[in-house]
């Protein structure tokens, strides 16, 4: 029984670990696509054929990559790890709040431009690419803000992380 109750919590941390690379994943390459498409496009083609609706496109597409490519490099890295090793790793990414609040930037960001970008380029991109790119835009710069407001004094609290608990048997939570 206990043995099921372990499996049970580390599958379920797994979970949680490849949840957060996923997100995380998704949030590097919101940062990194936009302006390295940018670069590539303009370096190869010029600027008569550059266009937004290529470059939204290319941000959610890239997001998307970033969020498939993050799941499996976690689930690669956590499916390896022992109990104690993936429970301290869930520990650790639950308490640090200056990673909650790069999600909590991101996540607003990303709410934010994927209403305010139809309405500031309704008639150059499709819709979906508004919507979805304006979300990996502004996934981008939600964290980019957060790193600055980290660089100009306002940096996250520190939480004391308690030690990770794996129950031993059945009767403990």
């Amino acid at each position: 029984m206990a043995t099921n109750t372990n499996t049970a919590l580390m599958s379920a941390d797994v979970e949680y670990m490849v949840r957060r690379g996923m997100t995380k994943g998704y949030q590097l390459l919101s940062v990194l696509t936009p302006p390295l498409y940018t670069a590539l496009f303009l370096t190869r083609r010029g600027r008569a054929h550059f266009s937004i609706n290529r470059l939204l496109r290319a941000t959610w597409l890239g997001g998307a990559a970033g969020c498939a490519g993050g799941g499996v490099y976690e689930y690669a890295r956590s499916s390896m790890s022992t109990e104690t090793t993936i429970r301290a790793r869930r520990m650790n990414a639950a308490y640090n709040t200056s990673s909650l609040r790069a999600d909590d930037h991101a996540t607003i960001g990303a709410v934010l431009f994927a209403v305010l970008n139809p309405a500031l380029f309704w008639s150059r991109a499709r819709v979906a690419h508004l919507v979805l790119g304006g979300a990996g835009l502004g996934t981008g710069l939600g964290l980019l803000t957060h790193y600055a407001r980290g660089l100009g004094g306002d940096a996250a609290p520190r939480v004391d992380m308690p030690g990770p608990v794996i129950p031993t048997s059945p009767s403990e939570p």
